[in-house]
């Protein structure tokens, strides 16, 4: 029997766990984005021969999901991410430089906003819609040199969830 009005037979859905390597954002690189068991799901396609520097999020059967790309007149802490049908999934702006965390914000069209702290560089963060978290980031489930997990709560879009932290990555590193 389960606890909490749990139903015999049904299996609740599972926080998802995905490896992402440190400063993977450099442009020109592609990168792979495995899951915990090491299964690739995702996809980052550097483009770095455009006019203008791109991070394209595909799934593990090649299909576009979302774009980062620099602005053409950029907006210093500004960034925005697109979908495959090049409509704005979200907005990144950098809120509040603390000594101990930083302070982000998601701004998602027709959507709650998200609010991110903790230590980007580090990658010991936390994403949260109305105070509760969506997502963590953080080096504690993986013990190899350079990478960080980032584990998602279920219901969310894994997909932006992973192209918001690509794209923090390289807004942090850009300095």
């Amino acid at each position: 029997m389960k606890l909490f009005g749990g139903r015999e037979g049904y299996e609740e859905e599972k926080k998802h766990i995905y490896l992402m390597h440190e400063k993977l954002v450099a442009i020109g690189d592609d990168y792979w984005i495995e899951n915990e068991e090491g299964k690739r799901e995702f996809y980052i396609d550097g483009k770095a021969f455009r006019l203008r520097n791109t991070l394209i999020l595909k799934d593990a059967q090649g299909r576009d999901l979302y774009k980062i790309q620099e602005r053409l007149l950029k907006i210093r802490d500004t960034m925005d991410i697109k979908r495959a049908d090049n409509g704005l999934a979200a907005t990144i702006k950098k809120a509040l430089i603390n000594i101990l965390r930083d302070t982000w914000k998601v701004e998602i069209p027709d959507g709650p906003e998200m609010e991110i702290k903790g230590d980007i560089l580090d990658h010991e963060y936390r994403i949260n819609v109305e105070g509760e978290k969506i997502a963590e980031i953080s080096k504690k489930w993986f013990h190899i040199r350079d990478t960080y997990g980032v584990e998602i709560e279920p219901g969310h879009d894994n997909a932006l969830i992973l192209a918001i932290t690509a794209t923090l990555d390289q807004m942090a590193h850009e300095d």
